[in-house]
């Protein structure tokens, strides 16, 4: 008796890339390419919809929501498809994001062929499948975690990197200023540095956030 295949979604919003992921999946036997998604919302709904094992989710998707959100939207319905990560951002703030979001396994676009293949048998068949760097990443702030930034943390940094003020992040992140700049302290006092241009330039040389523009 023949093995189902393994249903696939293709969530990103770039044309190219959907047809290059269906290109290099399609030449699995035991996968099949079951939908596209050019956003997170439709992702989303077509999750809901049924007839998939596994989506691979890319994290940004312009304006609108991001692949995160996505990824918790998705997996907190019961009998959900599995989310596999897909993106070329390896900063612990979008690692963070998308594990707790409930991701099975994240990935960068730069993996080979058979990685990405493997990774996918590995999500559907329910366990985790993170790239050796991102596990690194991550084995690492479990060994020195008084000095990592928590995830709160780094969304506050992020932000501070894409130039918002503390009223704006305070608006974005529904938290007070005086929360806002509590956790700037904090920030500052594991990075070593006394300024946000600092906190900024030090974590995006760190891989804590994605680099400025």
């Amino acid at each position: 008796m023949t093995a189902e295949p393994i249903r696939l979604l293709l969530a990103d919003d770039h044309p190219i890339v959907r047809a290059g992921l269906r290109a290099v999946l399609d030449t699995e036997p035991d996968f099949t390419v079951a939908g596209e998604a050019a956003t997170a919302e439709r992702a989303v709904e077509l999750a809901a919809s049924g007839g998939f094992d596994v989506v691979l989710m890319d994290l940004q998707f312009g304006a609108g929501m991001h692949g995160s959100a996505a990824t918790a939207a998705i997996t907190a319905r019961p009998g959900a498809p599995r989310v596999l990560v897909l993106t070329t951002y390896d900063t612990d703030a979008d690692i963070l994001a998308a594990v707790e979001a409930g991701a099975a396994g994240y990935l960068l676009k730069d993996a080979p062929p058979e990685e990405l293949a493997a990774a996918v048998r590995t999500a559907a068949a329910g366990q985790s499948a993170l790239a050796p760097a991102v596990a690194h990443r991550l084995m690492d702030r479990m060994r020195t975690p008084a000095e990592a930034l928590t995830r709160r943390e780094l969304e506050v940094l992020q932000l501070v990197g894409d130039g918002l003020s503390n009223l704006q992040i305070s608006k974005r992140l529904f938290l007070s200023q005086a929360t806002v700049k509590s956790h700037l302290v904090h920030i500052y006092a594991k990075l070593g540095v006394e300024s946000r241009t600092a906190a900024v330039a030090a974590a995006g040389a760190r891989r804590l956030i994605r680099q400025p523009g």
